[in-house]
């Protein structure tokens, strides 16, 4: 049990680490879950290389789906606009990939 425990603090660790890189993303560590609710609030209003505006965490979401091929949950689903959802029951290296992602498809918006 401690070392499940131990290998999910650091895949959470590893997933804020790279979330709070990432341009216009805030995210607090959670006390439990095997999830993350990082803040887009900074990105909306924000445009896509195609010229579409984030509007909420819906287009984030949309948008990371479409650009990038990561799938999040968006907070609205959660009663959370402008937050979305990440699992990070997974493995390390899934995770630093999707991280990379993240990052360069929100240092793309402007």
């Amino acid at each position: 049990l401690n070392e499940n425990n131990a290998v999910f603090y650091r895949r959470r660790n590893l997933i804020l680490d790279l979330i709070n890189k990432s341009k216009g993303l805030e995210c607090k560590a959670p006390n439990g879950a095997f999830y993350i609710f990082p803040s887009c609030e900074k990105l909306i209003g924000l445009r896509t290389q195609a010229g579409k505006t984030i509007n909420n965490s819906s287009d984030f979401s949309a948008y990371l789906l479409e650009e990038v091929g990561v799938a999040v949950v968006p907070g609205i689903a959660f009663g959370m606009e402008n937050f979305f959802r990440i699992s990070y029951a997974t493995s390390d290296e899934i995770l630093k990939e999707a991280g990379s992602r993240i990052k360069d498809a929100c240092s793309r918006l402007n």
